[in-house]
């Protein structure tokens, strides 16, 4: 059974920084891309970042190009989301994922290529 479990939410000020991890458990982590979401209230659940399998290959919403960075540690089966210049806009629940397939060249964007999902870590961004 694949676990999908993401710390490193929390509160902090517009203009501040936080690191998310996804520790992964129950499959072969390095032969699957990964992706982050995000979903505030009253919106759907909405595309962040995605890693292909290797780590070879990044992709980012319009939004948080230049601010988030998607890393992963294959060896501690571990994804990371480093975000920086935080807005109120960020504010959301953010999920980690992973992919239906394995070594796909470029990482999944659609929630419906993804499909283990992590329970969610909450950010707080205040003005």
């Amino acid at each position: 059974q694949v676990q999908l479990v993401e710390s490193g939410g929390g509160l902090v000020q517009a203009g501040g920084s936080l690191r998310l991890s996804c520790a992964a458990s129950g499959l072969t982590f390095s032969r699957y891309g990964m992706g982050w979401f995000r979903q505030a209230p009253g919106n759907e659940r909405e595309f962040v970042a995605t890693i292909n399998w290797s780590g070879s290959t990044t992709y980012y919403t319009d939004s948080v190009k230049g601010r988030f960075t998607i890393s992963r540690d294959n060896v501690k089966r571990t994804v990371y989301m480093q975000m920086n210049s935080l807005k109120p806009e960020d504010t959301a629940v953010y999920y980690c994922a992973a992919e239906r397939r394995p070594f796909r060249a470029l990482g999944g964007t659609d929630v419906s290529d993804f499909g283990s999902w992590g329970q969610g870590t909450q950010v707080t961004v205040s003005s």
